[in-house]
């Protein structure tokens, strides 16, 4: 056979023989009458923090990168 089956058929065979245990906490039955504090929920609109923006021409850079540059590194 082909080895490239061998190493795909191989980690598939090893996962399904791989032991899965239940997590430490399951929730109880009872979750309907717990008297559990949820905050209400509240319609917010997806464009809520939308701001217009336009285009803008690109500022020349060599004066941004002098700007943004450490004082020490005179070049």
């Amino acid at each position: 056979m082909k080895p490239l089956f061998f190493v795909v058929a191989l980690p598939l065979f090893a996962s399904g023989c791989a032991t899965t245990l239940p997590p430490d906490v399951i929730a109880s039955g009872d979750l309907a009458t717990s008297q559990v504090g949820v905050r209400p929920i509240r319609y917010t609109s997806p464009v809520s923090g939308y701001t217009h923006r336009v285009p803008v021409d690109p500022k020349p850079w060599r004066n941004q990168n002098d700007v943004q540059a450490p004082e020490g590194d005179a070049s």
